[in-house]
């Protein structure tokens, strides 16, 4: 992964926390949801990979990688409120 992909990753996964926030509220504020969006969007990328999604892992702007990094996200949003209800 160059550069450029890491950058469009954090970028998309930002936004995707957002959208993941929209869709399941995650009660972590602003910067709370651009974490869980960016390590979201890199765990979706990682799931999309597995599944056969080859365009999840290039980090390039398209639909599937809009929507791994959203279900990355919202994966990741519901491990840590899991994590968050058992302490």
């Amino acid at each position: 992964m160059d550069i450029t992909s890491l950058i469009i990753w954090i970028v998309l996964g930002a936004i995707a926390g957002f959208i993941a926030n929209a869709i399941k509220p995650n009660g972590f504020g602003t910067i709370g949801t651009i974490i869980v969006g960016i390590i979201g969007s890199f765990l979706g990328g990682y799931l999309g990979g597995l599944l056969g999604v080859s365009e999840a892992q290039t980090g390039g702007i398209s639909l599937a990688s809009i929507i791994t990094a959203v279900v990355g996200a919202l994966v990741f949003s519901f491990l840590l409120g899991f994590i968050k209800k058992a302490t």
